[in-house]
C-alpha cells in the first residue's frame, strides 16, 4: 500500500511527540521536589487565623435547634419563597433593598464584573476574608472560562461541549454572587448606619443558615468563622441548582468532555504572586496593557503560585473541605497573602492567563503559537518567545454575557448534615503550585498534538 504525504509528515511529528515524553516525565518528577521545597518556605510563617472554638460550638448548637424546628423552617422557606413584609419595613430598609437588588443586578453582567466587585468589597471592608477569597477563585472561573476558547481546550472539545461547559461555570459563578453579594452589601450598610441590618437577609433568599454566622460577626468580627459559614452556604447552595440539575448532569457533568477538561485545568484552583511592585501599586499606569508591559519589562510575572487541586467537582463534601483548605492557605500564612495581594492589586481581571504569565500567554491572537506540536516547544524552554505564545484570550473576546436564568428560590438548609462542617479550617502543606500548574499545562499540550497527530492521518 502507498504511503501518502500526509502520512510521511505524520512520521517525524510522531517521533518528536514520543521523544518528549522522558522529558516530560522527568519534568514532573523535578517538579514535585521543587514544589516541596518551595511550599515548605511558603509556610514557615503562619497567620492566626483566629479561630474562636467557643463561638463555633455556640452556632453549631444554634443550627442544630433551627434544624430541629421543622415546622419552623417550613414557615421560613415560605417566607423566602413569598415575602409578604413589604409593608412592614421602613423607608429607609426598602430604600436599601432597592439599592442592594439593583447593585448586585449590575455587578453580576459577567465574570469580570462579578470579580471586580468581590476586590472592591474586600479592599473597603479587609475583615470580610471572604470576599478575597471569591475574588481569587473568580479569577480561576475566568480564565476556565477563556481556556475553552483558547489555543489548546478549543481544538479538544466539540463546539457544543464547550458553550455547555462555559454555561455551566457561568451559571456557578453568576448564582454564588447572587446569592452572596447582597450579604456582603448589607454588612456594608450595617457599618454605614452603625446598627445590624441583618434581619433583612430573607428578603434576599439567603438561608437561614447564614443568619447565625452574621448576627455573630457583627458581634465578635470573627473573620474566619463568617468565611467558613459562607463556603459551606454557597457549595450547598449550587448544589441543588447547579449540580444536582438534570440539565448539567447530562450535558455536562458525565460527559468525557468534562473529565478531560478537569484533568487539565478546571481541577486546579491557583493564586499567582507578585512581590511588592509599589510603581504600580500607586496606580502610575492607567492601562492594563502598559502594567503588562511594565510587569514584562522589569521581570515581574508571577513565578510563584500556590494553589491546591480539586479531585472531585461533583462531591459536596470534596467542594467544601477544598474551600477551606483555599481559605486557611490564603488566609494562614503572611507570605501567600502578601504575595497574592500584590498580585490582585496591581492586576486587572479579564480573563486571560497571560495576566500572570506573559512569558507563556498572549491574548494577541495574532502573535500567538500556532503550532501543531504545542508540546515539543514547552519543553525546550521555560517560557516562549514573544510571538510564540499561547494563545490565551480575553473573556469578552470570546464569550458573550449570558441572559439570567430563572433561579429556584428554596432554603437548602432543611436538617443538620450541614452542621458538621462548621470546623476550624486546617492549613494544607503543600501549596506551591508552579511546576504542577505547568507541568498541567504540558499534559494539555501533548493531548492536543497526539490529536491534531491523529486527525491529520484521514
Amino acid at each position: 500500500m502507498p504511503v501518502t504525504s500526509a502520512q510521511r509528515t505524520l512520521v517525524p511529528a510522531w517521533i518528536r511527540i514520543m521523544s518528549a515524553l522522558p522529558k516530560t516525565a522527568a519534568e514532573v518528577a523535578r517538579g514535585k521536589a521543587a514544589g516541596w521545597k518551595a511550599s515548605r518556605q511558603l509556610t514557615r510563617r503562619r497567620r492566626p487565623l483566629d479561630w474562636k472554638e467557643t463561638s463555633a460550638q455556640s452556632i453549631r448548637d444554634q443550627l442544630d435547634r433551627m434544624a430541629g424546628d421543622i415546622g419552623r423552617m417550613r414557615e421560613m422557606r415560605n417566607h423566602l419563597a413569598y415575602p409578604r413584609d413589604t409593608n412592614a419595613r421602613s423607608q429607609e430598609e426598602q430604600d436599601i433593598l432597592h439599592t442592594i437588588r439593583t447593585r448586585t443586578r449590575e455587578a453580576n453582567r459577567s465574570n469580570i464584573t462579578r470579580t471586580k466587585a468581590y476586590y472592591d468589597c474586600y479592599r473597603e471592608y479587609p475583615e470580610l476574608h471572604w470576599s478575597f477569597l471569591a475574588h481569587m477563585v473568580s479569577r480561576n472561573a475566568g480564565w476556565n472560562m477563556s481556556d475553552l476558547k483558547g489555543g489548546l481546550m478549543s481544538d479538544l472539545m466539540e463546539p457544543s461541549a464547550r458553550e455547555d461547559l462555559y454555561r455551566m461555570l457561568e451559571r456557578c459563578n453568576a448564582l454564588i454572587f447572587q446569592d452572596a453579594y447582597p450579604q456582603l452589601l448589607l454588612y456594608s450598610h450595617s457599618r454605614r448606619l452603625g446598627r445590624s441590618l441583618f434581619h433583612l437577609l430573607p428578603s434576599f433568599g439567603v438561608s437561614a443558615f447564614m443568619s447565625p454566622f452574621w448576627d455573630r460577626f457583627w458581634i465578635e468580627r470573627d473573620s474566619a468563622l463568617l468565611a467558613i459559614g459562607l463556603i459551606i452556604n454557597e457549595q450547598n447552595y449550587i448544589e441543588g441548582r447547579v449540580v444536582q440539575n438534570g440539565y448539567y448532569q447530562s450535558r455536562v457533568l458525565r460527559k468525557k468532555a468534562f473529565s478531560m477538561h478537569s484533568k487539565f485545568q478546571m481541577n486546579q484552583v491557583v493564586f499567582p504572586m507578585l512581590p511588592h511592585i509599589p510603581e504600580l501599586e500607586a496606580d502610575v499606569f492607567h492601562t492594563p496593557e502598559e502594567k503588562s508591559r511594565i510587569r514584562e519589562s522589569a521581570g515581574y510575572a508571577a513565578d510563584s503560585m500556590v494553589g491546591l487541586i480539586l479531585e472531585q467537582f461533583s462531591s459536596l463534601n470534596e467542594r467544601i473541605a477544598f474551600g477551606k483548605a483555599l481559605y486557611a492557605t490564603l488566609f494562614g500564612y503572611e507570605d501567600v497573602l502578601s504575595g497574592v495581594h500584590s498580585f490582585a492589586s496591581v492586576v486587572e481581571h479579564r480573563g486571560s492567563r497571560s495576566e500572570y504569565w506573559p512569558q507563556l500567554f498572549t491574548h494577541d491572537k495574532k502573535n500567538a503559537l500556532n503550532s501543531p506540536l504545542e508540546s515539543v516547544e514547552l519543553m525546550k524552554q521555560e517560557w516562549l518567545p514573544g510571538g510564540r505564545r499561547l494563545y490565551s484570550p480575553l473573556l469578552h473576546d470570546v464569550w458573550h454575557d449570558l441572559y439570567s436564568e430563572p433561579i429556584p428560590r428554596y432554603d437548602w438548609f432543611k436538617n443538620e448534615d450541614a452542621i458538621h462542617y462548621v470546623s476550624r479550617p486546617r492549613r494544607p502543606l503543600m501549596i506551591e503550585m508552579t511546576h504542577a500548574h505547568r507541568n498541567a499545562l504540558q499534559k494539555t499540550a501533548l493531548t492536543h498534538d497526539v490529536g491534531r497527530a491523529v486527525t491529520s492521518t484521514y
